[in-house]
């Protein structure tokens, strides 16, 4: 959301390349087995990986980690962990490149990839701000992302070869958030141009380099398009939710207790978004136990992925 650290990098180059150990962890406590769900979903879905981001402790105790896991709750890999905070993964296009922010304590939020078939990282943005909310294009060339590098957070596009970065927004406001649409000819954000503090989303479009607002009610921000366009995944008030385009049509899937946004499978016919579990009273369980819910939006169905170490679940995102 707009309230926490509005990251997005600016001119970078691949540097300082480390190899990640290949470290399997546990088995998950899931209820995969016992729903149909994972049996149903196209193999696009099914054979996916969901990244997501652990949170355990608070202020300069944080430690967070990021991993990655089937849908199935199998096969689940710890990807990158520090002493600070991890923010905003995501996939490319061909679910073989993960692009993450890192915040270590006293230091800027500093923009990553992770490369899941050398398992390496590289290092990208390392602007002087806040750089988040990275977001690949269709032929894995760009990165778009936010960063506050020139005072307020706007919107850049880097290329991937050689760091060339182009800021597109220009706005005394704030503009964050950025999410390519898959034909690479347009990307969906969040800003608050109209009214400081409210924020809503909008689509800017290449070749005109002009934005169009998305129609919306009330406070929405981190929108995510499926990859056939038609839906939209985003945070509705304090909703995690779905709206179908071209009918204007809105699921609230649920309030997760974490401000967090609903994110889409491959396919867009299912909807992922992390929770706090609840305790016998029906509260959430404090710090702990965080899930992963899987909701099918067209069987009005779900199940629940548990965290790896009973942390605060956040960020999922679901790839190939």
């Amino acid at each position: 959301m707009i309230k926490a650290p509005i990251a997005i990098g600016v001119f970078a180059v691949l540097t300082g390349c480390q190899t990640l150990p290949n470290t399997s962890v546990k088995k998950p406590i899931s209820t995969v087995e016992t729903s149909p769900l994972t049996a149903r979903m196209p193999v696009i879905d099914r054979q996916g990986y969901i990244a997501y981001i652990e949170e355990q402790g608070v202020g300069t105790a944080k430690v967070s980690t990021l991993y990655s896991i089937r849908p199935d709750g199998s096969d689940r890999q710890l990807i990158d962990q520090l002493n600070g905070y991890i923010y905003a993964p995501a996939w490319s296009t061909d679910g073989q490149l993960l692009a993450y922010s890192k915040q270590a304590p006293r230091e800027h939020p500093k923009i990553y990839i992770y490369d899941r078939s050398s398992n390496t990282r590289n290092l990208v943005v390392n602007a002087e701000g806040s750089n988040m909310s990275a977001s690949f294009s269709p032929d894995g060339q760009d990165l778009l992302y936010s960063s506050t590098v020139g005072g307020n957070a706007d919107i850049y596009k880097m290329r991937l070869s050689d760091g060339n970065t182009q800021q597109l927004t220009t706005l005394p406001s704030t503009e964050v958030q950025p999410s390519y649409a898959a034909d690479g000819k347009s990307f969906i954000y969040t800003s608050d141009k109209v009214r400081a503090g409210r924020p809503r989303i909008y689509r800017y479009d290449f070749a005109t380099g002009n934005a169009t607002a998305v129609s919306t009610n009330g406070y929405v921000a981190s929108p995510q398009l499926s990859l056939d366009g038609q839906r939209m995944a985003y945070l509705n008030g304090r909703k995690a939710a779905v709206m179908t385009l071209t009918t204007g049509q809105v699921v609230n899937l649920a309030e997760t207790g974490l401000d967090e946004p609903a994110r889409l499978s491959p396919s867009g016919n299912y909807a992922i978004y992390p929770t706090r579990r609840l305790n016998m009273g029906g509260q959430a369980a404090g710090q702990n136990g965080g899930s992963l819910v899987i909701h099918s939006l067209s069987g009005n169905t779900s199940y629940a992925i548990s965290g790896q170490n009973d942390g605060v679940v956040r960020s999922p995102i679901w790839g190939r």
